[in-house]
């Protein structure tokens, strides 16, 4: 049988674990990895499902550098940035990270085998004040602080650390995937290195919910809003007429949608509207024909 959901969130998982841990050591001396479909592996039960891990009996695909390389250039990763890798292996992203962007990083693994390996190869990159590495479970990991993720799980892993990413992560910040996508989660970019996939999401901003504001004409909106990760629709009334908000999209903390009348899916556009989410309120600009006005939208 298979661990449960339940049993895989408390082990975390590890590239050793995932059979994909994000990054390799060295190009000079990584083992020689032939390029094959990563496919979840079965356990018994959960002892042998940790036993595993620690033992690595589960396969540890590295990722290529040049894969690594375009995860980084994805993400727009600077030297402002703390990167955290989880499922972090022998450390090559945060290192790459640290040495090439002058970034910050932060490398979470389950395996004391990979975390030592890591730490070897920030030493001899040297970038040991830049980095570290940390033994333990991902789905424990404080992520508040960090300005990029960057991942190479398996896609079941990435749907139950999904929720984690959302919840944690500030809106903006990017999260870049080695292969294995989110789900109904859209990705926001998409790119092909040689045979690999590289999926960008940007976190949105927490927009759901009830909002009003004043239109271009001055009168009172009272609009109720749906969100779906980075894309929204809702409906919205003002003097007794009701209306739709349509092509709605949150990029970070920037949003954007139309106004149009409800009941016609062909109705023109009556106004537009992009703002910024900050401190519950939303401020920016309506559009309406040749006419602009400020907007500023609060939550109830």
């Amino acid at each position: 049988m298979r661990p449960s959901s339940t049993l895989l969130l408390v082990l975390g998982l590890s590239s050793t674990l995932t059979a994909c841990g994000g990054e390799a050591r060295s190009q000079a001396s990584a083992s020689p990895v032939v390029e094959t479909t990563v496919a979840e592996p079965q356990y018994e039960s959960i002892e042998q499902f940790e036993s595993a891990a620690i033992k690595r009996d589960v396969p540890y695909v590295p990722t290529p550098q040049e894969t690594v390389d375009e995860m980084l250039r994805l993400a727009q990763v600077s030297r402002d940035d703390l990167v955290y890798d989880l499922g972090s292996g022998d450390g090559r992203i945060v290192i790459t990270a640290a040495k090439k962007h002058g970034a910050r990083g932060v490398g979470i693994d389950i395996d004391p085998t990979r975390i030592e390996e890591a730490n070897e190869n920030a030493r001899t990159a040297g970038v040991t004040d830049k980095v570290k590495f940390v033994q333990g479970d991902l789905f424990n990991a404080d992520l508040g602080q960090a300005t990029a993720v960057t991942l190479y799980l398996l896609r079941s892993v990435n749907l139950r650390l999904r929720p984690k990413l959302l919840a944690e992560l500030r809106p903006g910040t990017p999260v870049v995937s080695h292969d294995f996508d989110m789900g109904e989660w859209a990705p926001d970019d998409h790119k092909r290195v040689g045979d690999d996939d590289i999926y960008l999401w940007i976190v949105p901003a927490k927009v759901d919910g009830n909002w009003q504001w004043k239109d271009a004409a001055g009168r009172s909106i009272v609009a109720t809003i749906e969100q779906e990760f980075q894309t929204f629709t809702g409906t919205a009334r003002a003097d007794g007429d009701r209306y739709n908000l349509r092509n709605g999209r949150i990029n970070g903390a920037e949003v954007s949608f139309e106004l149009v009348r409800a009941g016609d899916e062909t109705a023109p556009v009556l106004e537009r509207y992009a703002g910024k989410l900050a401190n519950g309120a939303i401020q920016g600009r309506i559009t309406a024909g040749n006419r602009q006005a400020a907007w500023l939208a609060k939550h109830d």
